[in-house]
């Protein structure tokens, strides 16, 4: 069979360029690729970076569907359904909330593809496709399959070298997908020797590993530093803040390259954090995390939500000057957002307070549902306010670094992608579309 594997364009917010449209890769489609057997042709389209072309004839088409995609996966499954060809969506999406996706495609993919695709693709040669298809349960990480990553085509992307290093999480808060019911339950890690091949097929001394937790099993990540320590790699991840309790840990992520951490921190309000069951985070300690961090020569990037039921007006001014206090590298802001599927969306859906039904407006950039302390144009305007005013140049040149050697990485990333991001993008254009990765690869390693 003629298989096509497509990523839906995303749509940017207000902060947004076209080089976060072209950030990397999709991961999930190119494991996709890699579970595929060799007799059939695979074909990858992201409409981030390059049109669909419907026309093409093939015998199959799978889609990634995140929640803010979702209209735009439908509309491109009605385009290959009208021409006869059988459509298939999976993703972080359709897992959470299959039952509101299911009449748009003729097939689900809910959970990891790993049991599943190869059955999907022969019931589809039988003529014996069924509804939804599902098999995760005591799932191994020995079981998860690497990227593809030979067909990526590296002019295309900010950022091409990324690696996923497990499945889950240990918490499961109740905005974030692992509270849905199709979850993953546990937290499962890729056998350390699988990992370090991925990296030895990346070529290359940058990694981005982009796991939601890449200290959901501290053991196994000890292991996976020590034997990435020899090979002089620059790296970053996501880590939850209860490292702070594993000063261990972090000496030996030092050693072993890593140069940033994302982190999400969420809110520096105690009670906005018990309202959705942050249970990892204490807001007592983040001052001490911030600098066992920073200490150590690490960089980080926090995120915060906005618009938490304990939140009023006065939390962008609060947060922002906790920012600027702690010199905190980089900021990724979100307001607070109700996904189908999660703990929170069925709590809001109890209490009426959902308003908006648009799933492409549920990017963490729209107000969909009633604010308890604030009203719904005050959360759009703070959460406007705050993005501006972190990457004003008198605030970050206040959160300059104290070590010089990270200088040109907080500069490179505050200017010339956050605070003049735009004239960034119109230069790449102007210079050549091949131009903005080679612009932007370096701009990713300077970040990373």
């Amino acid at each position: 069979m003629k298989i096509k594997l497509i990523q839906p364009a995303m749509l940017p917010r207000p902060m947004d360029t076209m080089l976060k449209t072209r950030m990397s890769p999709s991961l999930a489609l190119l494991t996709i690729a890699n579970l595929t057997p060799k007799e059939h042709q695979v074909i990858i389209e992201n409409e981030n970076v390059a049109k669909i072309d419907f026309d093409e004839p093939v015998d199959l088409v799978a889609i990634s569907v995140t929640v803010d995609v979702v209209n735009r996966a439908v509309e491109i499954s009605k385009e290959f359904q009208n021409r006869g060809v059988t459509v298939i969506a999976g993703g972080i999406h359709i897992t959470a909330d299959p039952e509101g996706t299911a009449n748009s495609f003729d097939a689900l993919c809910v959970g990891m593809a790993e049991r599943v695709w190869v059955k999907i693709l022969k019931d589809k040669e039988h003529n014996s496709l069924k509804k939804i298809y599902y098999d995760m349960e005591d799932i191994a990480g020995e079981e998860i399959v690497s990227p593809h990553y030979d067909i990526i085509d590296h002019r295309k992307y900010l950022y091409t070298n990324i690696i996923s290093t497990s499945r889950g999480c240990p918490f499961q808060c109740d905005f974030c997908y692992n509270s849905c019911k199709n979850a993953l339950e546990t937290y499962v890690n890729r056998p350390v020797d699988d990992v370090i091949k991925d990296i030895k097929a990346l070529k290359t001394t940058h990694i981005m590993f982009i796991d939601d937790n890449f200290i959901g099993n501290p053991k196994w990540t000890k292991e996976l530093l020590k034997a990435i320590k020899p090979l002089k790699l620059k790296w970053n991840a996501a880590v939850t803040s209860n490292i702070v309790d594993m000063p261990e840990l972090l000496d030996e992520m030092k050693e072993a390259g890593c140069q940033s951490l994302f982190i999400g921190f969420e809110s520096i309000n105690s009670k906005s954090l018990a309202s959705v069951h942050k249970i990892q985070n204490t807001v007592s300690r983040y001052e001490k995390l911030v600098d066992e961090i920073h200490k150590r020569g690490i960089m980080i990037n926090a995120s915060f939500v906005f618009g938490l039921d304990e939140d009023d007006g006065s939390v962008f001014k609060n947060t922002l000057a906790w920012i600027v206090k702690n010199k905190i590298e980089t900021v990724t802001s979100h307001i607070l957002t109700p996904y189908p599927g999660t703990k929170l969306y069925a709590s809001f859906i109890e209490e009426n307070r959902i308003v908006d039904f648009n799933l492409s407006n549920y990017n963490t950039a729209h107000v969909v549902y009633k604010p308890k302390n604030m009203t719904a144009e005050e959360l759009y305007k703070g959460y406007l306010w705050i993005y501006k005013e972190v990457y004003t140049f008198k605030y970050i040149m206040k959160r300059l670094p104290k070590s010089k050697k990270q200088w040109i990485p907080f500069l490179a990333f505050n200017f010339f992608y956050r605070k003049f991001g735009k004239v960034t993008e119109l230069l790449c254009n102007i210079v050549s579309f091949e131009n903005i990765g080679r612009f932007s690869r370096w701009l990713a390693y300077s970040i990373k």
